[in-house]
């Protein structure tokens, strides 16, 4: 199986992130989650790592507003700019706005912390030197395992860092920049018919967001009932499209402590959808903080049940395009993964 992978992601690791109740706590989303994945990869036969093509912005803007994106190139020079104390102690330092857009007939202003607030949805999505040049890598390894889904038919993992679910047409959020998943099912989406299967354990507003009112690409998230879970305001399982996208989105919100018995039942119901949508392809947002003793997760999916997912998944004989989101039981992350992806080669 190809596995596109970049050093770049090195880059992007913020000191710190903000949880609820204003703790400040080391950032869950680091890059020893990468390095766990890789040292499992490596006792593997049949994993080939490879560096991603650089597609440029062209399919990045076809999915983000350019505003957000521009915004995301430029916040961290601006702000070592404006402030000396940033400036003599960057390490020490990620940008964070304290006020964000309602977005009830807001728009962005002219300074930068205006801008913060309105194209960030929360404190973990946290921007250092580093963190634009990670997602566009992380943009580049999903393109790159859509191109070789279409191209080999057959399926490749996206090894991605920073994750991108979280991360709507022109809003950051839930260490998510890029939405990667949205920008590899866009650009398949001219080549055939795609599904998107989001199986992360937080929902995937972003994807929603993005894929809301069309009806050429079938979203599907299976998740946390955003009830009691991140992302709170989203993921709700009567949101099912609008407009032309109207029946081709749906969510299954889940109750917390959903096992491996819960967790297959619903995934067989969505690849049930699936197979009635008839895609040529399929992109799967691939979480594995659904992980039983998960530090974001409230779920029970056990390596056992992470096997049969995969095996399930696999049953609908589609080049996938492979997408690393979320997962931070870090010493059990590579295993995981690898045992989903066995499935696929």
């Amino acid at each position: 199986m190809k596995i596109f992978y970049s050093e770049e992601h090195r880059n992007h690791y913020p000191p710190y992130e903000v949880f609820d109740g204003g703790k400040r706590v080391e950032y869950f989303e680091n890059p020893d989650r990468m390095d766990r994945i890789l040292s499992a990869l490596g006792k593997t036969d049949w994993a080939d790592l490879t560096q991603p093509a650089d597609f440029g912005l062209d399919p990045i803007l076809a999915v983000h507003d350019k505003d957000y994106i521009n915004f995301l190139a430029s916040c961290w020079t601006e702000w070592l700019a404006s402030d000396p104390e940033v400036a003599a102690t960057p390490e020490q330092h990620a940008f964070l706005p304290a006020t964000f857009a309602l977005r009830r007939r807001t728009r962005p202003t002219s300074s930068l912390h205006g801008r913060g607030g309105y194209y960030m949805m929360d404190l973990s999505a946290c921007i250092v030197a580093g963190t634009y040049k990670a997602a566009l890598a992380s943009a580049n390894c999903a393109l790159s395992a859509a191109e070789a889904a279409v191209s080999d038919q057959r399926s490749a993992f996206g090894l991605c860092r920073p994750p991108g679910h979280h991360a709507g047409k022109d809003y950051a959020g839930g260490y998510c920049f890029i939405n990667n998943a949205s920008v590899a099912a866009n650009w398949i989406s001219s080549k055939g018919k795609v599904a998107l299967l989001d199986i992360d354990y937080h929902g995937g507003n972003g994807t929603q967001d993005i894929f809301y009112e069309r009806s050429d690409v079938l979203t599907i998230s299976i998740h946390g009932d955003p009830d009691y879970e991140y992302p709170h305001y989203t993921g709700f399982a009567d949101e099912t499209g609008a407009g032309a996208g109207l029946g081709f989105h749906k969510n299954f919100p889940l109750p917390k402590d959903t096992g491996d018995a819960g967790y297959l039942a619903t995934l067989d119901e969505a690849l049930e959808m699936i197979g009635k949508f008839s895609p040529s392809y399929l992109v799967l947002s691939t979480g594995m903080d659904t992980f039983d003793g998960d530090p974001l997760g409230k779920f029970h999916v056990t390596q056992n049940g992470f096997a049969e997912i995969g095996k399930r998944i696999s049953v609908l004989k589609l080049p996938t395009a492979i997408i690393m989101e979320g997962g931070y039981a870090n010493e059990a992350l590579g295993t995981n993964i690898v045992t989903l992806l066995e499935n696929f080669k």
